[in-house]
């Protein structure tokens, strides 16, 4: 009988569901279902993360109830993480309570370190990557991940609150965009990414991108140079100055309306599009990165390879 497992991100913008084949050898895993659905996790007024409501809770329970009925159907239960979002909410145990109460999915809060290490395995995963030394960066909705190392041994691997749903409602919070909202905002994400105990100066053979903001980025770069459109973004390799160029055109464009008309940007995305691609503009500058490879792995397959690990050495004791 074939085993299944199925791995749920909740993410501060989005949930992220993915149901993965297990090898037979246990070692190695192929997705055979996925499915994604938009949320705003704390997207009130007011500049922090610090509550979840109601409506963003009856919601993150429909979604789970649907995820959960996926999962049934490969006889499996569903491994769900919160990410940023929720482990910084007032209300996280009542959160989490009343989803297991309605829905029977016991939701692990992860602290960002554990976030980046899982995003950095499901990548490398993603990418087949060997003994390369890999910087990896996820923006996400409430906060970016920066990972640095090989397969055997991290340099760094950190969380920063610098998510373009955070920087949006500090920086954009009518999604109009002037010079001075974008200044502050490119220099608040510098501080922040210094502030950190991230090594800027370090070395590496090759750089990933992984999240939504990420693949927004290449799917503007795509439409922009009229490069024929993919399926699937996995390796897709773009340079820091066909960034710079999807970079303008989003700042050309001030209001959100206007952005709306923006070939190749999805309109769930336009209105935090700005923040997103201005942290990933400067995680370019700060590292002197020239180009990004692209991997659609992330969280989801990290929790896969996450339980086979412990699955592993569970039999090995």
């Amino acid at each position: 009988m074939a085993d299944f497992i199925a791995a749920v991100d909740m993410g501060t913008n989005s949930f992220h569901m993915i149901v993965a084949r297990v090898k037979n050898d246990g070692t190695g895993f192929k997705v055979v279902d996925k499915e994604r659905k938009q949320i705003r996790l704390a997207a009130h007024m007011g500049e922090d993360l610090s509550f979840i409501s109601n409506e963003e809770l009856e919601c993150s329970i429909e979604i789970l109830k649907n995820f959960k009925k996926i999962s049934s159907l490969y006889n499996t239960e569903l491994k769900a993480k919160a990410t940023s979002a929720v482990r910084e909410a007032d209300n996280r145990p009542e959160y989490v309570r009343q989803i297991y109460k309605h829905t029977g999915v016991y939701v692990q809060t992860i602290e960002g370190h554990e976030e980046a290490v899982l995003i950095f395995k499901g990548v490398r995963h993603g990418l087949k990557l060997h003994d390369e030394k890999l910087l990896n960066i996820d923006i996400g909705g409430g906060s970016s991940e920066y990972s640095l190392g090989t397969k055997d041994k991290f340099e760094f691997a950190e969380s920063v609150k610098i998510g373009a749903v955070r920087l949006t409602k500090k920086y954009f919070p009518d999604f109009v965009i002037t010079d001075e909202r974008t200044r502050d905002c490119s220099n608040y994400i510098e501080e922040q990414i210094k502030s950190s105990p991230i090594n800027i100066n370090c070395n590496f053979n090759l750089v990933s991108g992984s999240s939504g903001t990420i693949q927004a980025a290449a799917k503007l770069i795509i439409a922009h140079y009229h490069m024929p459109q993919r399926k699937n973004l996995n390796g897709f390799i773009f340079s820091y100055d066909q960034l710079n160029e999807v970079v303008d055109l989003i700042f050309s464009k001030k209001k959100l309306e206007e952005r709306l008309e923006i070939n190749g940007l999805e309109e769930k995305r336009a209105d935090i599009i700005a923040a997103g691609i201005l942290v990933l503009q400067k995680s370019f500058e700060l590292f002197n990165i020239q180009q990004m490879k692209i991997s659609t792995s992330a969280l989801r397959e990290g929790i896969i390879l996450d339980e086979l690990e412990k699955r592993d050495n569970h039999t090995a004791v």
